[in-house]
């Protein structure tokens, strides 16, 4: 076979795979925003949760996303260029705990993203994002969002948190199981600290996946997410 014959087979081979690849994902589009409107947007704002966006104080919606999302409320559910935000936003969050029964890593992953950038953040206004976010983030085996946190780990409502308990349930959101503050409390109070320094403009993330602000234990990291934990930023 010719060079020429064999570069027009690998074309054509190549152009079959982009074809496949974009009607595979325009079809990810089409079905998420059918499901987003009949089911994921009526039963979100049919839901009674115990915390609305509006109870926070703007300092702790500040802290929430300083460390979570910095740019919630200006993307277009997807940040990969602000330090310290990681790759996965609020709007991916929710993406993974409405769409999926099972998530891995991977395709998972470019269909969080797909349907974060196309379906839900433009089906889905910000403050109710941020309500579902508050009320339905994984917070530990007993824990569904901030209020019942607040009940678990405090024993006591959300709106009588202290700055630092209200803290130590953020500094969790990013590994549960990880920063838990009953079962790892030095852990969590000197993730805690790493927040505050954060949060105070004294510590500056180093790039996007510099989302710890420092050394993690050697025991802890192998709990922590798929590479999410990067130790060449605290070298």
């Amino acid at each position: 076979m010719s060079i020429i014959r064999v570069l027009k087979t690998v074309g054509v081979a190549f152009v079959v795979g982009v074809v496949t690849v974009a009607a595979y994902y325009a079809w990810v589009v089409y079905s998420a925003r059918e499901y987003t409107v009949a089911t994921v947007l009526p039963n979100a704002r049919a839901a009674i949760y115990g915390l609305s966006p509006s109870e926070l104080t703007p300092r702790q919606l500040d802290i929430l996303l300083k460390i979570e999302d910095p740019q919630f409320f200006h993307h277009g559910g997807v940040d990969i260029s602000t330090p310290g935000a990681g790759i996965t936003t609020i709007t991916q969050g929710l993406v993974k705990h409405l769409y999926f029964q099972k998530f891995d890593p991977g395709i998972a992953k470019l269909k969080q993203t797909v349907i974060a950038w196309y379906v839900l953040d433009p089906l889905m206004p910000k403050q109710e994002q941020l309500r579902l976010f508050l009320n339905t983030a994984y917070l530990g085996r007993n824990a569904r969002g901030f209020e019942q946190a607040a009940q678990v780990y405090f024993h006591k409502p959300f709106k009588q948190l202290s700055e630092d308990e209200y803290i130590g349930i953020v500094a969790m959101v990013i590994a549960p199981e990880v920063f838990d503050i009953q079962r790892f409390p030095t852990r969590n109070a000197e993730r805690v600290a790493r927040i505050k320094r954060v949060v105070s403009g004294e510590y500056k993330p180093r790039g996007l996946f510099d989302v710890y602000y420092g050394k993690i234990d050697a025991d802890a990291q192998k709990k922590l997410p798929t590479f999410s934990y990067f130790s060449s930023y605290y070298q």
